[in-house]
């Protein structure tokens, strides 16, 4: 029996509603609505949903600060929607614990990719065993990885990853000294059939590199490979 996703819409927008509604209905979703931030939580307390959809510009509570919120408390798929694309925009999301951002204005087709991309990941961990790591500690100089207990230690001191973070370092981790194209990366965060933007694997370098590097100009550990990707220098 196919499972019913709730996805909560929280957006102020009539014509965003219009297209969310149409891709939902497609795919035999269940809209649950929110016009501003207040009752965006309001109705993620009361709902559960299992995906939400979230506009940056709201009345009352804004976005980021409607996932910042979430991310106390739930692992649920948030993707963010807005009007503005840029690194440093995207950046600001990422690092409050959203999954996925979408720009103003989307193609409807890529919207229902990327929520059924983003459920569908959702679900599989939810299903899956628990994975049996490798490694259950990674410490490289400065740099220690504890893969059970999601935590990260520079020079002795703890650095707060979001989940996304931790993925892409500790799978880059995992394979010291090999080359991973930005193709690569975001097939292993997102999946090989998912919307291909790879400067999305370009914020989270970035961010990384910031939190781990004691000079993120001259990075440590993720080196830029010119014209191929990323690694994890031993």
């Amino acid at each position: 029996m196919k499972r019913t996703y709730k996805v909560l819409l929280v957006d102020d927008e009539e014509s965003i509603y219009r297209v969310v509604e149409q891709v939902l209905k497609r795919e035999a979703y269940e809209l649950l609505y929110a016009d501003n931030g207040e009752g965006a939580l309001e109705s993620f307390q009361k709902e559960s949903p299992d995906l939400v959809i979230l506009d940056v510009m709201l009345p009352l509570i804004d976005g980021y600060e409607v996932c910042r919120t979430i991310r106390e408390t739930s692992k649920v798929p948030i993707l963010m929607l807005s009007a503005k694309g840029e690194i440093i925009d995207k950046s600001v999301g990422f690092n409050l614990g959203a999954d996925d951002y979408l720009v103003k204005p989307f193609s409807p087709v890529e919207l229902g990719l990327r929520v059924k991309a983003l459920l569908r990941r959702s679900f599989d961990k939810e299903q899956s065993a628990p994975k049996v790591r490798k490694t259950t500690k990674i410490s490289k100089g400065e740099l220690e990885i504890n893969c059970e207990s999601h935590e990260v230690f520079v020079r002795g001191k703890p650095v707060y990853l979001t989940p996304k973070e931790f993925e892409l370092l500790t799978f880059m981790a995992e394979h010291p000294d090999q080359v991973f194209t930005r193709e690569q990366l975001f097939a292993h965060m997102w999946g090989d059939e998912y919307v291909n933007d790879t400067s999305t694997i370009t914020v989270f370098i970035r961010k990384l590199r910031e939190k781990i590097e004691r000079d993120p100009a001259k990075p440590q550990y993720i080196q830029t490979v010119w014209g191929i990707g990323y690694k994890f220098s031993e």
